[in-house]
């Protein structure tokens, strides 16, 4: 980190910036220019609050030559986490994670045909709201604790791992009892006491984009979780919104090659909700894993158009098998394979 000082900065200006350096622990070193003085910081490992620094007179801005977030950084770790949901589901080596299901649970006729329809199709996870951030209070709020019990009637019945979102801390305990992964979704992106209650359930953590987040902040918000203790962490580009009508979000597919440049945590794409369409899910997905996501979250519904929430962007089921068929040639082209449920016949680690 670079303190730069105030061209007109005086001599006790500079001391004081040195000396709050020297509290926060560090070392202060000032490199006098010719119009100004910059001071180092030395020793840190990236995580000095810099608005103490900037709050101080003679200072003109504060530069981090490192990132904020450390632990979550490829610079930190080179390798990339392996994040283990299920022993033959691993996400972040050479298998693609598909991961498939519906918005919400709504009962268990609809659960349990779902979760048989994407394992046969070839996924390697159930995905399904118990719990439902919805943005109008009179929409369907999910079966909360009775949709966390379908959801594991249909691991038992399928033997499919499940990701479910939890919303607060209580949900998330409840979550962690009887899911295998926990959801944060994009609303709790930056719901810091919810990330750092959920680093401590020891269970996997699956973490999605705000609808208006950077990828700075997406990572700053995998920090939280990371220095609670929990490097389980898998990202999710869901889409952000952008001023263009033509899509309720973007589908940043940047995002999947940016992150993985700057950290060691797998990603994910999530194209039904990055595109809130059943017509554009499907090559959505193709172009995710064509962009190297280390798998995808997909929506699927047995009748879409009866669904209680999401049933626009739902998949019917032979369209999810018709892209489950992409996928594994995709990820074939790429030196990948597609991850198979537990149980499944030559199911791959890793």
């Amino acid at each position: 980190m670079l303190v730069v000082m105030r061209q007109d900065a005086t001599q006790q200006q500079i001391n004081d910036v040195v000396d709050a350096i020297d509290a926060l622990g560090f070392e202060a070193r000032p490199l006098p220019g010719s119009q100004r003085t910059v001071v180092g910081v030395i020793g840190n490992d990236g995580r000095v609050d810099s608005t103490r620094l900037e709050a101080l007179s003679g200072v003109f801005r504060v530069i981090h030559v490192t990132a904020a977030y450390t632990l979550v950084s490829r610079e930190h770790q080179s390798e990339t986490t392996i994040v283990t949901i299920a022993p033959s589901v691993q996400v972040g080596g050479t298998n693609v994670v598909v991961m498939a299901g519906p918005c919400s649970v709504e009962s268990e006729e609809q659960i349990v045909a779902t979760a048989r329809a994407v394992r046969a199709a070839g996924a390697a996870c159930l995905r399904g709201g118990a719990f439902k951030p919805r943005s109008s209070p009179y929409s369907f709020q999910g079966l909360g604790k009775r949709g966390l019990e379908l959801l594991a009637l249909a691991r038992r019945e399928t033997g499919l791992p499940i990701v479910t979102e939890a919303m607060d801390e209580a949900g998330a305990e409840m979550v962690a009892e009887l899911g295998d992964c926990i959801q944060i979704g994009a609303r709790n992106m930056q719901n810091f006491s919810l990330l750092k209650a959920v680093a401590k359930l020891g269970k996997p953590v699956l973490l999605k984009r705000g609808m208006a987040a950077t990828i700075n902040d997406l990572l700053l918000s995998a920090e939280y979780i990371l220095a609670a203790g929990n490097n389980q962490v898998i990202l999710c580009e869901r889409g952000v919104r952008t001023f263009d009508p033509a899509s309720r979000t973007m589908f940043d597919l940047t995002a999947i090659p940016a992150v993985q440049a700057l950290s060691h945590l797998p990603i994910i794409a999530d194209p039904s909700h990055g595109t809130g369409q059943r017509d554009r899910v499907i090559p959505m997905s193709r172009a995710a894993i064509a962009a190297g996501a280390d798998g995808l979250l997909v929506e699927v519904h047995p009748n879409p158009e009866r669904a209680r929430s999401d049933g626009p962007q739902a998949l019917h089921p032979e369209q999810f098998a018709s892209l489950m068929d992409d996928v594994r040639a995709i990820a074939g082209v790429i030196g990948r394979t597609l991850a198979r449920a537990p149980g499944t016949a030559e199911a791959r680690v890793g």
